[in-house]
């Protein structure tokens, strides 16, 4: 039965793990398949022809493989090509985008930061989300060039995280930010710390659980939501290095029953 096939997640990388569990959390009898890009990370360097050009191989893998759903589980990739896959392929496709919406109605002093890759920020489709609640807040926009690259590398507890992340974030609390958007889903392993050095008056807005639910909320409309009592089976891919995509695994996905495959190139 098609409702009982598995769910695709894809990231350029690590990143959209965090949507993953999300999705576990919330959907415990749907089965995943993740799939990291590594080998072509980062996707923040790349055209929209390029990132477009690997959602549509990651995508048609999937559908071969009988996947019910998708979900772009990276910014860059969401705002820099979702429309043109959508009009692609017939089965629900979720993408995910910073959360400036619940930022701005979070916001008590009228000004947001947004943490994001610089690529991200560059793209038309996130200049028109900023511009919608532009005369709601004032939203400031902060490039993390270097923050992706730490987080795969699972360098966490270091000086160098913590300086870049103050490097990154003192600037918006100077201007009066009292939210934070945490507009890439690599940035959720790091929300604590940046939690800490926000300190306990500003909000961080994260994403994965939204866009959980709003995979959720599709299913269901679609009558794809899985009618299994078992527990969803989970399997991941990488096409980049295996040894340490398992390494990830082992960090973030503690309950890894089965090592990391290669994804196909």
């Amino acid at each position: 039965m098609v409702n009982s096939a598995a769910i695709g997640i894809f990231d350029s990388g690590i990143g959209g793990l965090s949507v993953a569990r999300a999705v576990r959390e919330l959907l415990p009898n749907e089965s995943l398949i993740y799939v990291a890009d590594s080998g072509h990370a980062p996707y923040g360097e790349k055209t929209d022809d390029y990132i477009y050009q690997r959602m549509d191989h990651i995508t048609r893998h999937l559908t071969a493989a009988g996947v019910k759903a998708i979900v772009v589980a990276c910014n860059t990739a969401t705002t820099a090509a979702i429309a043109r896959l959508r009009a692609q392929y017939p089965l629900p496709i979720i993408g995910v985008e910073p959360g400036v919406k619940p930022a701005v109605l979070a916001s008590k002093s009228g000004v947001v930061g947004v943490l994001a890759t610089p690529r991200t920020l560059l793209t038309p489709a996130f200049a028109t989300l900023a511009q919608r609640y532009a005369g709601q807040a004032k939203v400031i926009l902060q490039p993390c060039p270097q923050l992706v690259p730490l987080i795969e590398a699972l360098d966490f507890s270091g000086n160098k995280m913590q300086a870049l992340l103050q490097s990154y974030i003192q600037p918006l609390l100077a201007q009066g930010a009292d939210t934070l958007v945490l507009g890439c889903t690599h940035y959720n392993f790091v929300a604590d710390l940046i939690a800490e050095i926000a300190g306990p008056d500003v909000s961080i807005i994260r994403t994965e659980m939204a866009v959980a639910k709003q995979l959720q909320q599709r299913l269901i409309q679609t009558q794809l939501l899985s009618s299994s009592a078992q527990a969803g089976a989970d399997k991941f891919y990488s096409s980049g290095d295996l040894e340490l995509f398992n390494r990830q695994l082992q960090q973030f996905w503690p309950d890894v029953v089965m090592a990391g495959l290669k994804w196909h190139e």
